[in-house]
C-alpha cells in the first residue's frame, strides 16, 4: 500500500496552479469533469474505446486517454503521463469496481480517503463503521438456513443492483439464486460471499454529502432514488399475468431521479452523516474527505434504516446538475457534486491544505 508520506512527497513537486482533475470515463465522471471544466481546472478522462464516444459527444474533458483496459491505469507509463499533468484523480464506483484493493497501490494522488474505499468494498466492514455511528441497520444473516421472512441479497462491489433478489425462505433462496446464475447476473463463487439482509418495507433514497475539509463542516448535498429493473417496471404488469408469467425480479439500476425530503427528517438525516464522520475519524486518520452516500430506506413510521455507505462519489449526484435545492440553499449559486469537489480542491490549494485532502 502506497503511504501517505509518499503522496505527500508527489505533491510537492506539483505545479499546483495547473492542476487537472482526472478520472475513469464512467459513472460519474460527466459530472466530475464538467465540475472541473467550471471551477478553471484542467480535467483529464481515462476511458476504452468502446466509451469514449460518450465524453467525446458532450464536449468535456481537455484531454481524453484511451486504455484497453483500466487496469492499465497501474502502469507506470500512464502513471507518469498522469503525474505530468499535476493530476489528482477522483474516485467513483467504477475505481472499485474495476480496481478494488489495488487502489491502495496507485501511486498518485487520489482525492479523499483512499483506505475507506476498501471498508466500502467490504459489508462487514460497513457495518462495522455504521454500528460503531449508531446508524439503525436491517439484521444481516450468515446461514440462508436462518431466512423467515423477506431478505434481500446482495454480492460484493459496485454492481449497481446487478443479480440482487428477494427470498423469504432457504428454498426460495436456493431457487432464485441459481435463476440468477442461469441469467448470468452473478457467478456461483459468488454465493459464498452474499449478503444476506431484512428486507425493509418503505421508501428507498440516497442522501448525498460532502465534508469538506476547507471549511470544517459538513454539507447535504441532495439525494436521489434509483430506478431500478425489473423490479420497477412490474407494476405495469397486471396482478393476474404476474401470476402467469412468475417474474424473478432484479435490482440493475437504469438511472436516477432527484428527491427532496420533508423538512422534519432533515435534521435526522444530517446527524447520521455527521455520526458517520465522526467514526470515520476514529477509523483511519483524516477520516472521510468529500463526498459519501448513505443507501436508507424511509418507514411509515419515519423511522429511517441504513443498508449501505459508498464512501465517494454516488451516480445519483448525477441528477443534482446543476444543483439541487439543498446545494442551491448552502451556496447561493449552482453547485453540484462534480464542482463542489473541484471547488474544494481549488480552495484547499489556496489555504495550503491540499494534502489533507489527498491520499
Amino acid at each position: 500500500m502506497i503511504q501517505k508520506s509518499q503522496i505527500n512527497e508527489l505533491i510537492k513537486d506539483y505545479d499546483k496552479d495547473d492542476i487537472t482533475v482526472g478520472t475513469i470515463g464512467s459513472h460519474s465522471a460527466l459530472n466530475i469533469l464538467k465540475g472541473a471544466e467550471e471551477q478553471g481546472l484542467n480535467s483529464l478522462c481515462i476511458c476504452t474505446k468502446d466509451s469514449k464516444i460518450t465524453y467525446e459527444s458532450f464536449e468535456v474533458g481537455d484531454d481524453i486517454l484511451t486504455v484497453s483496459s483500466y487496469h492499465e491505469i497501474l502502469n507506470k507509463e500512464i502513471i507518469e503521463k498522469l503525474k505530468q499533468k499535476n493530476t489528482i484523480l477522483i474516485p467513483h464506483g467504477s475505481f472499485n469496481a474495476y480496481l478494488r484493493e489495488k487502489v491502495l497501490d496507485l501511486s498518485l494522488p487520489i482525492f479523499g480517503n483512499r483506505s475507506l474505499l476498501t471498508w466500502e468494498t467490504d459489508r462487514e466492514k460497513q457495518r462495522k463503521w455504521l454500528n460503531q455511528a449508531d446508524i439503525k441497520l436491517p439484521e444481516t444473516y450468515e446461514d440462508p438456513s436462518k431466512i423467515t421472512s423477506p431478505v434481500i441479497v446482495k454480492f460484493p462491489g459496485a454492481k449497481g443492483g446487478r443479480g440482487y433478489f428477494l427470498a423469504n425462505s432457504e428454498e426460495s433462496y436456493h431457487e432464485k439464486a441459481q435463476k440468477m446464475i442461469k441469467k448470468g447476473l452473478i457467478k456461483e463463487k459468488e454465493l459464498e460471499k452474499a449478503h444476506i439482509q431484512d428486507y425493509i418495507i418503505g421508501v428507498n433514497a440516497y442522501p448525498h454529502f460532502f465534508r469538506s475539509k476547507a471549511e470544517e463542516e459538513l454539507e447535504l448535498l441532495g439525494m436521489d432514488r434509483r430506478y431500478e429493473s425489473t423490479v420497477d417496471s412490474m407494476g405495469k404488469i397486471p396482478a393476474q399475468e404476474q401470476l402467469e408469467i412468475n417474474p424473478n425480479p432484479t435490482y440493475t439500476v437504469v438511472g436516477n431521479f432527484p428527491v427532496t425530503a420533508r423538512e422534519s427528517l432533515l435534521s435526522e438525516i444530517i446527524e447520521m452523516g455527521k455520526r458517520v464522520v465522526k467514526t470515520s475519524e476514529e477509523i483511519t486518520d483524516p477520516g472521510i474527505v468529500g463526498p459519501f452516500c448513505l443507501e436508507t430506506v424511509f418507514t411509515e413510521d419515519l423511522e429511517i434504516y441504513t443498508f449501505e455507505i459508498s464512501a465517494r462519489i454516488v451516480a445519483g449526484t448525477n441528477v443534482e446538475i446543476p444543483n439541487s435545492s439543498y446545494s442551491y440553499i448552502k451556496h447561493g449559486e449552482k453547485m453540484y457534486a462534480g464542482k463542489r469537489i473541484a471547488k474544494e480542491i481549488i480552495d484547499c490549494k489556496n489555504s495550503n491544505k491540499l494534502s489533507e485532502i489527498l491520499s
